[in-house]
């Protein structure tokens, strides 16, 4: 007998991926959480049976929403990260060694707990001691901060259920007000290619526009993830994602990996006429 796990993304197209079993399954206070093992996929996890990483397209995501701002900021010390409880923008952002802390804000401590255990390809650096992990509401969190951080990532699940909150205008006027007067901030920012998720990218690009005197997005290709055209948001006071991109310092790291390069870092804001149209409608509207 096969078993198959299928989420919808849109109520006429299913993603399928064929499972081998089902390694846990469980409910927190904030939502249902299930880890499979996928042949094709590897271990996969799903928050409220829509699937959040899998083992195979994973680094895909964590590169790209970590490396982009890091090779344009010229001195990150501190990190807000929201969200992030698998642990793959810990695991990215703890091989820069200029790092001074890392404020992890997570709502649900069980995902942290389950992705430890069964998802150690990315919850392999909790114990850095740079990180502190703080299990609270970002939203809540965010507001208590003031023109302390140099980068925030915000890497929420999708805008309802749990991580609705994270894409509000008070939100992003809170995350503009943590940081210090040349930071950045990263969210990842849906899909634009179905009718529902481009609506909610549109919706997050215009509060993020309102709130940031630079603001740009850029794509990735993430397989499981809806159509597979993955879009995040860049968000600065003061530097332009490709105009104050610094390649050689960042390839002189050495950082293995194998989805971002600095060249196609530039390609990544270079984004398909209709996305284009998409975003320039909310741009300019009051």
């Amino acid at each position: 007998m096969e078993f198959w796990f299928s989420e919808a993304h849109t109520p006429n197209v299913k993603l399928s991926i064929r499972v081998d079993k089902q390694l846990y399954s469980g409910k927190s206070e904030f939502q249902r959480i299930d880890v499979f093992e996928s042949p094709e996929f590897g271990r996969f996890l799903a928050l409220d049976g829509y699937m959040m990483l899998t083992e195979k397209d994973e680094f895909i995501y964590h590169e790209m929403i970590v490396h982009v701002p890091m090779a344009v900021h010229p001195n990150v010390k501190k990190v807000l990260v929201i969200g992030a409880g698998d642990g793959g923008v810990v695991r990215e952002l703890v091989q820069y060694p200029e790092i001074e802390t890392i404020d992890m804000v997570e709502i649900d401590p069980l995902v942290v707990e389950v992705c430890r255990k069964y998802l150690p390809q990315t919850a392999c650096r909790f114990d850095d001691p740079r990180l502190t992990i703080h299990y609270e509401d970002g939203l809540k969190f965010v507001r208590s901060r003031k023109d302390e951080y140099d980068l925030i990532i915000v890497d929420s699940t999708d805008p309802f259920g749990p991580g609705e909150g994270l894409f509000t205008m008070e939100f992003y006027g809170n995350c503009y007000n943590a940081l210090k007067e040349d930071g950045i901030m990263v969210n990842q920012h849906e899909s634009p290619f179905y009718q529902e998720d481009a609506v909610a990218c549109q919706r997050a690009h215009k509060r993020i526009v309102d709130s940031f005197p630079i603001s740009r997005v850029y794509q990735a290709h993430i397989p499981t993830y809806p159509s597979g055209h993955w879009l995040f948001g860049f968000a600065s006071k003061k530097y332009h994602p490709l105009k104050d991109l610094n390649e050689t310092r960042w390839n002189m790291r050495g950082i293995t990996t194998r989805y971002y390069t600095t060249t196609l870092h530039k390609g990544a804001f270079y984004i398909p006429a209709y996305v284009e149209e998409l975003l320039k409608n909310v741009e300019h509207q009051p």
